[in-house]
């Protein structure tokens, strides 16, 4: 890339990278919305079809850690168009099942493929972009990242309610296509970079690790006494210990982790989980709420979730200009700040409060989430040496998976020991609800004040993408001497 190439001349590669983007995100969040019509369809129990949502996360988990190291080896192009290639494909197995452990294998098959395309297109986008318009270019890939998740559950409600489930499968085949096709001509093959061998115990403990706590996790938000989450926490728990052993003592190893003696990638990263944590949680419980308390239908949801999801998109084209100028520290203080009050007017909503009342601070917490969230992720990978951008996506991506579960099943927990609180109380349902569901929107709150005082630690990484190329080389020399 030149200095004076400009965001217009990669809009196609960057399409195609968005296009895969979106189709994997949108199909993902559309799938909790299905999970009751399937249940109807297959006549299975809710626990047997919940499968299909967590086979997909297991896989996804699994798969990520070897994105950089495929992506070095064979080239980021061909790894990429795979994994959508391999995501299309699951689609359409999917989308012809005929019994529940069918569509779970594919759905795994789906996991694979999408669970690799997060991570090579970050790190994808960020090198296409021009010197100086770094911020600008991950900030229209941010997009899809915060609209698909809003679109997803209104795509998919009003397909289960008025054509069949298997449409939400069948739809990704055109998407995936194009963005294929698009990708063949348009996206440019990035060097690939010399590797060692094959690092055996990396890629066996890597994914066992990850995969495992996941699943352990996600079992704790039914319960977390229950044998299957003290297997799932312990043989992550293992795992991981036994991971991180190796990958340190490796020189070349699956996932970089000495990355982390990188004071600004450690403090950034830690600032990401904390803001993934608040995020993530109030994104699965607001629609909750809706469904449970206010008697929403799930297109109903998606349909309020929408400002939510177009002010966050409105935003970041914005939000990405601004960390050319002023790098992600204010941003991210700001976007939290924003996050924080609209948690703050989320938890005094009740069973009785309007929809127009409801909307405001759904709005506020999209205005939030597109100043904040693709500035962090860029001062991320600015943070970390450049020749080990396509390790480092893999290695974020990787643990926002557990991050995600965490906050899910701990959120799930505090919400359920509430409920059962207020119910022996004498409360009636509607008060139990209203009551549970602010306490812990009060909680997030909590973490988000917690991730806005931490932003201030923050500061513009040495190695930006704007400083000369020599001084950028120099300083990754001297890190891998360390």
């Amino acid at each position: 890339m030149t200095d004076n190439q400009s965001i217009r001349s990669i809009l196609a590669p960057l399409t195609a990278i968005i296009v895969g983007l979106f189709m994997v995100i949108l199909d993902g969040t559309a799938m909790n919305v299905m999970i009751p019509k399937l249940v109807e369809e297959f006549g299975q129990g809710l626990t047997t079809v919940q499968w299909t949502v967590t086979g997909y996360m297991l896989a996804q988990a699994a798969v990520i850690p070897l994105a950089g190291w495929l992506s070095d080896r064979f080239g980021a192009k061909k790894i990429f168009l795979l994994s959508v290639a391999m995501f299309t494909v699951g689609s359409l197995l999917c989308a012809l099942s005929n019994s529940i452990e069918q569509l779970i294998f594919y759905r795994v098959l789906q996991g694979l493929g999408g669970g690799m395309v997060m991570p090579i297109a970050m790190a994808f986008t960020y090198r296409l972009s021009p010197p100086g318009k770094v911020g600008a270019v991950m900030g229209m890939m941010g997009i899809p990242i915060l609209l698909a998740p809003a679109f997803g559950p209104v795509l998919s409600g009003w397909m289960v309610d008025f054509a069949t489930w298997h449409w939400i499968f069948l739809i990704n085949l055109p998407i995936g296509l194009v963005g294929v096709i698009i990708g063949a001509k348009t996206l440019p093959s990035i060097s690939k970079q010399s590797v060692a061998e094959l690092d055996i115990l990396g890629i066996i403990f890597g994914p066992i690790a990850f995969a495992a706590l996941v699943y352990g996790i996600s079992q704790g938000g039914t319960s977390w006494t229950s044998w299957k989450t003290f297997t799932g926490l312990g043989i992550g728990i293992l795992s991981l210990l036994i991971f991180i052993i190796v990958e340190l003592r490796r020189q070349n190893p699956l996932l970089e982790l000495r990355v982390f003696k990188s004071k600004q990638f450690t403090q950034a990263v830690i600032v990401q989980w904390i803001a993934q944590i608040a995020l993530f949680g109030t994104l699965f419980l607001f629609p909750l709420f809706l469904q449970s308390a206010k008697g929403y239908t799930a297109f109903d949801t998606g349909l309020m979730l929408l400002p939510q999801a177009l002010s966050a998109g409105l935003m970041m084209p914005f939000s990405g200009k601004l960390f050319d100028r002023f790098g992600a520290r204010y941003l991210v203080l700001g976007g939290m700040l924003i996050v924080t009050a609209a948690g703050l007017l989320i938890s005094n909503v009740d069973v009785n409060t309007s929809t127009a009342t409801m909307i405001i601070p759904l709005i506020m917490l999209g205005l939030g989430m597109g100043t904040f969230m693709m500035p962090l992720n860029t001062h991320i990978i600015q943070a970390a040496p450049q020749n080990l951008v396509g390790r480092v996506t893999s290695l974020t991506n990787a643990a926002q998976q557990v991050v995600s579960s965490f906050a899910v099943a701990g959120l799930t927990t505090i919400l359920s020991k509430q409920m059962e609180t207020a119910i022996k109380a004498g409360k009636t349902m509607d008060l139990a609800w209203s009551d549970s569901f602010s306490t812990t929107f009060l909680v997030q709150v909590g973490i988000a004040i917690i991730g806005a005082g931490l932003a201030l630690l923050l500061r513009k990484p040495k190695s930006s993408i704007a400083e000369d190329a020599s001084q950028e080389e120099a300083q990754s020399a001297t890190y891998m001497a360390h």
